[in-house]
C-alpha cells in the first residue's frame, strides 16, 4: 500500500536516513504508541519476558502495569505475609511476584535512561 503524506523537513530528513527500513520503523512506532496510550498489563512471569523479548522501545516498557487481578493477589500475598499467615506454597508465589516487580523496575530504569539520552 502506498501511503503520500506531508511531514516537516526535519522529519522528513530523518525519515530518509531510514531508507527501506522504514516500513520497520513505522510498525514499531505504532506498537509503542498504541502500547503508551493503553498500560501493558501483565499476569505472568511469561508473559514479561516474552514482551522484554520482543525488544520494546522505551515508551512500551514504562507503560508496563500488572492487572487488577495480579495487583490484588500480590497486596492479599503481602498482608498475609505481614500477618504470618502464608504457606509454602503461598510463599514461593509472593516470591515469583517479587521477583517479577523486580524484573519490571531494572527494565522500567533501563528504559528511562534511554529515553534521557534520546532526548
Amino acid at each position: 500500500m502506498q501511503i503520500i503524506l506531508e511531514v516537516p523537513d526535519l522529519l522528513g530528513e530523518k525519515l530518509q536516513l531510514l531508507g527501506d527500513r522504514l516500513p520497520e520503523a513505522l510498525d514499531r512506532a505504532l506498537r509503542e504508541f498504541t502500547a503508551t496510550e493503553e498500560n501493558i498489563p501483565y499476569q505472568s512471569d511469561r508473559q514479561i519476558v516474552e514482551l522484554l523479548a520482543s525488544q520494546p522501545g522505551p515508551e512500551a516498557i514504562l507503560a508496563i502495569r500488572p492487572t487488577p487481578a495480579l495487583q490484588a493477589r500480590m497486596s492479599e500475598l503481602l498482608d498475609r505475609n505481614k500477618s504470618g499467615n502464608l504457606s509454602a506454597k503461598e510463599e514461593v508465589e509472593l516470591d515469583r511476584y517479587l521477583l517479577l516487580e523486580h524484573w519490571v523496575r531494572l527494565a522500567k530504569a533501563h528504559a528511562y535512561k534511554r529515553l534521557q539520552t534520546l532526548a
